[in-house]
């Protein structure tokens, strides 16, 4: 047979023919043969699978010897030993060299020959050893893939135990040698079918022994952070990362970046080789396992590998968004990339060039799954451009061709913003001592205690929450000048855009402190206000009076109408430094148009009628509390004097709470600091009834009547005639007691309506009988309790002016905690004000009554729209908290308080500019010279961060620290004082000859 066998392989004849006889061949092996003609027919057979000359040859050899191995077993066994299948493994056949495929392929077809025989056991033992060797000599594709499927069908000849984690680290790194180089799809999909066979084997003994996964994964990592730059590997090795359990992701990333033995350089490495996987077709979860790799590095503040990496693989990743079989994974990373590298845009600003190329790509490609992806990458455009606005000429293109994609909400944007940041990611793999204090959940900024200047940072924070104030600062062009408001503005800037939880605002305390406030002492917040007002206001003044006379003298100049772009370039910016700006049309200073308003006082004799009046501006109200012991309709009842009545000027000379002379009464000393328990408590719409209502001047403090020469019983009004856009009323909560000469603090709980309308009358004509800015009034006595009485009744000549009511929203509240004006905490309540505010109908009277405040619009709301700022903290909390807070603690009060003017029906409310300029729809863009801070103090501190951890790692945790979680403050007192929280509490005030309050 072997003769017919061989002539048939060498003659002529037609394949037909020869099937023919390889079928006959075939039958004949049913009969009895001897031991040389099998050992023959063997010998020929293998000749033709190994060294056949085309794959006709190789399939009679294989027909004919699988037909004679069945029917003569014995006779095979003896053919195929051990020693057989070791000369094939380690010398090849013939001038076949054993590292061909053909090799393996005859190897496998005998052991599934020979499986049932006691024999195949010494070949498993034989291929065990020599499977290792194989693999450690780094094997083909082809080669491997073909000893890939032996070991799938053979499982006994894989090593065992310390040889087959052996193995199996070898076949890893034997992997990474997998290159190719084909252009052809035919070759690409070999090559990809190959690799998913080895990764097969290895998915199988990791199944069957665990014990080899983590020492293969081990070897993984060793493999892709080698840093040898003769060594590139393969990008195949990303087929292994689908068969690696998803829950192991925690644990091997907690080892990966908690390992100290890792060097930066090997980490940034295996990062960018990682990223590289996401062009590897057939992988799953390469995605979730960059991300997670990403996150672990910012959870232990590795934040240059991040930054790197980053800056490095932006552009490769976006280009993975062309090829629809791994586009998906592509921008999970690139989502999670761009939108956690938020201290700079340069990251972004790389693979704006090619966005609008990908948009014109999705739309026209006409892939049933474009449309959604698009909608995606359009969101996240739209989060970067947000976040880095200020570049027009970049942006102009990218908004045109999405221009009719829908936009998320600017809500979502923020909070995808927050959650993003590398400072707001979970540290569930360091210590206690490595945990960063990243942002709250609020996405805001706190303000570092500097010693006791609470008083500073809850205004700051109370002017940051006035929207329109902040956005029109951040769109001066100051042009590179060193005034306070450019202090500000900066200030503003980094609150908006700092990585840092808590910023410390030590160049602005040192602009902005008054000269008489001692340094680590405690202060009065409405003073620092006033005076912090009155000198942006003057230097603005100053500034426009410069300008008038000189033309070349910058001056502050609000770009928020014709600036808007930002970022200039640097030519630009030097030729609009020495350019003159336009005055604003009124003349009129940034603080007078936001919180300036006017007050006439006009005090008519009794006698003759004659009517004098004064105009005076103001940027606070000042509100006393209403004698309890007076009642509301008596005039003869006998009682304290009333609180001082201070009206606020636009320039504040000293800023203390002291009255100016003729315009408001001395304080009592008798005064009752208990509230009355049976009535209602006080509201702030009835203390500013208080303030404004009349007044008799009689006796002692009777009113010199230039009409009548002699002096007469008058009555004294004082009306709002110009309202402002942000209404500041600060509630005089601090009064001297003479007995004890100490100024005592009125705790009375004072209700805050979130809504209230403030009457404003219209400017009437000049006086009558004297001049509009006649001299200083004489004012009451201070025993003088019976004027006190009267000046609580109404007018009894109505004075035919128009009156309206300007509705007011609440903005911020500024709390005071404590005892007495010698001590205390100061911290802030703001609304997040989002442009939805409540309606004009259910503002009745002067305020809406407290029963019916439950069913505001904005009640419904969550409890996120309000903040509660406390120096470095800030958590959310409810507008529910503000009223009740001195219900539950009592020290707790109002005493600075900022309403917003509210825009009237059928007004836009994110429209664009008032009337009067002073309403901005969004947020300006960052200007070039505020941007470039920004930026170089987030990599500041992404750097102070990641050394404080790399120490703090270095050093055994001597104990365990637990952390406050930020959440809700509605049951604890906020204005608790500690050595690193409000700065104020305590004794320790240097408090001579000083009224702090």
């Amino acid at each position: 047979m072997d003769k017919i066998l061989e002539g048939l392989v060498s003659s002529d004849h037609s394949i037909p023919v020869k099937k023919a006889i390889v079928k006959k061949v075939v039958e004949a092996a049913e009969k009895e043969v001897t031991e040389e003609q099998c050992q023959a027919l063997f010998t020929l057979t293998t000749r033709l699978i190994l060294l056949g000359e085309d794959a006709f040859q190789k399939q009679i050899g294989f027909q004919v010897l699988e037909a004679y191995a069945r029917y003569h077993r014995p006779e095979f066994e003896r053919f195929f030993n051990k020693d057989f299948v070791l000369s094939l493994l380690q010398q090849g056949y013939g001038q076949l060299d054993r590292k061909d495929p053909a090799v393996i392929d005859y190897i496998h077809c005998c052991l599934r020959l020979l499986i049932s025989c006691p024999s195949v056991l010494e070949i498993f033992g034989v291929i065990q050893v020599e499977v290792l060797r194989m693999v450690c000599e780094r094997p083909e594709p082809v080669l491997c893939a073909r000893l890939s499927t032996l070991l799938s069908d053979f499982l006994q000849c894989i090593p065992r135990d310390k040889s087959g984690v052996l193995f199996c680290q070898q076949l890893v790194r034997t992997i990474s040698y997998f290159h190719c180089f084909a252009n052809q799809e035919r070759e690409l999909r070999e090559y990809v079918g190959q690799v998913t066979k080895v990764s097969t084997l290895l998915q199988n003994i990791w199944k069957t022994e665990p014990a080899t996964l983590l020492p293969s994964l081990q070897e993984v990592f060793a493999i892709i952070s080698s840093t040898d730059p003769s060594f590139d590997p393969s990008i195949a090795l990303a087929s292994l990362v689908q068969h690696i359990p998803v829950q192991m992701i925690t644990v091997l990333i907690k080892s990966l970046t908690t390992d100290q033995n890792v060097r930066d350089a090997s980490m940034t490495k295996a990062l960018c080789r990682m990223i590289d996987w996401l062009s590897w077709p057939l992988a799953h979860h390469v995605d979730t396992w960059v991300i997670a790799l990403l996150k672990g590095l910012a959870a232990v503040q590795k934040f240059t590998i991040l930054i790197d990496v980053t800056l490095l693989k932006i552009e490769l990743v976006f280009s993975r968004l062309w090829y629809p079989i791994v586009r998906q994974g592509a921008l999970a990373v690139l989502s999670h990339m761009l939108l956690s590298f938020q201290h700079s845009p340069e990251a972004f600003h790389l693979v704006v060039p090619h966005v609008v190329h990908l948009v014109q790509s999705l739309r026209t490609d006409g892939l049933p799954t474009s449309k959604a992806f698009l909608l995606q990458f359009t969101e996240l455009i739209h989060c970067m451009m947000y976040q880095y606005s200020g570049f027009p000429d970049l942006y102009d293109h990218i908004l045109e061709a999405i221009k009719d994609l829908t936009k998320p909400a600017e809500e979502k944007i923020k909070l995808v913003l927050n959650q993003s940041a590398w400072t707001s990611q979970s540290n569930s793999f360091a210590s206690g001592l490595q945990r960063q204090a990243g942002k709250s959940e609020t996405g805001k900024t706190g303000l570092v205690n500097l010693g006791n200047t609470c008083y500073m940072n809850s205004i700051i924070q109370t002017l940051f929450m006035a929207t329109d104030f902040r956005r029109h600062v951040l769109s001066l062009n100051l042009n590179g000048s060193n005034t306070l408001m450019k202090k500000l503005q900066l200030l503003f800037a980094f609150l908006a855009h700092t990585q840092r939880a808590a910023y410390a605002p030590r160049n602005f305390l040192e602009a902005s402190r008054p000269p008489w406030f001692n340094m680590g002492s405690q202060q009065d917040c409405s003073e620092y206000l006033r005076f912090l007002l009155d000198r942006l206001h003057e230097e603005e003044k100053t500034l426009q009076v410069l300008e008038s006379a000189k033309p070349n003298i910058s001056s502050l100049v609000d770009t928020s109408s014709n600036n808007t772009t930002g970022a200039t370039s640097a030519e630009e910016q030097e030729e609009s430094h020495l350019t003159a700006a336009e005055p604003k049309p009124d003349g009129r200073t940034l603080i007078e148009r936001t919180f300036g308003g006017k007050l006439i006082t006009g005090i008519r004799c009794m006698q003759c009628n004659c009517i004098s009046k004064k105009e005076e501006p103001f940027t606070d109200l000042s509100l006393a509390f209403c004698p309890s012991a007076i009642p509301q309709e008596s005039s003869q009842t006998q009682g304290p004097a009333e609180e001082p009545r201070v009206l606020c000027q636009g320039s504040v000379n000293g800023g203390s709470e002291v009255p100016e002379p003729g315009l408001a009464k001395a304080p009592a000393s008798n005064v009752n600091f208990v509230p009355v328990t049976n009535e209602p408590p006080l509201s702030v719409p009835d203390l500013v009834n208080y303030f404004l209502a009349p007044e008799i001047l009689d006796e002692d403090n009777a009113y010199f009547c230039e009409k009548c020469s002699s002096l007469q019983r008058a009555e004294r009004t004082m009306k709002v005639v110009s309202a402002p856009e942000y209404l500041i009323l600060t509630l005089l909560r601090f009064a001297y007691d003479a007995k004890c000469h100490i100024r005592r603090k009125i705790l009375d709980n004072v209700t805050i309506p979130p809504l209230m309308r403030l009457p404003v009358h219209a400017s009437s004509s000049p006086a009558l009988c004297s001049s509009s800015t006649s001299s200083p009034l004489q004012v009451d006595s201070p025993d003088s309790s019976e004027n006190l009485a009267k000046k609580l009744k109404p007018s009894q000549k109505d004075e035919e002016e128009e009156e309206k009511s300007v509705p007011y929203v609440l903005s911020s509240v500024v709390m005071h905690s404590g005892v007495s004006s010698e001590s205390g905490h100061y911290y802030s309540y703001g609304h997040n004000i989002n442009g939805a505010e409540c309606s004009l109908s259910t503002c009745s009277a002067l305020s809406v009554p407290p029963e019916q405040s439950h069913k505001l619009p904005n009640s419904g709301r969550e409890a996120k729209d309000w903040l509660l700022f406390n120096d470095s903290r800030v958590t959310f909390t409810s507008f529910q908290s503000v009223q009740n807070i001195t219900n539950r603690f009592p020290k707790d009060t109002a005493y600075v308080l900022m309403y917003r003017k509210q825009e009237q029906p059928g007004q836009n409310l994110n429209g664009g500019l008032m009337a009067n300029g002073m309403r901005l729809s969004a947020e300006p863009p960052l200007q070039k010279e505020l941007l470039d801070a920004i930026i170089k103090d987030n990599k500041l501190y992404l750097q102070e961060q990641e050394l404080n951890a790399r120490t703090q790692a270095l050093q055994a945790p001597s104990s365990s620290c637990s952390f406050r979680p930020n959440g809700s403050d509605d049951n604890n007192p906020p204005g608790s004082c500690g050595p690193s929280g409000g700065g104020g509490g305590g004794g320790g005030f240097n408090t001579i000859s000083r009224l702090v309050f």
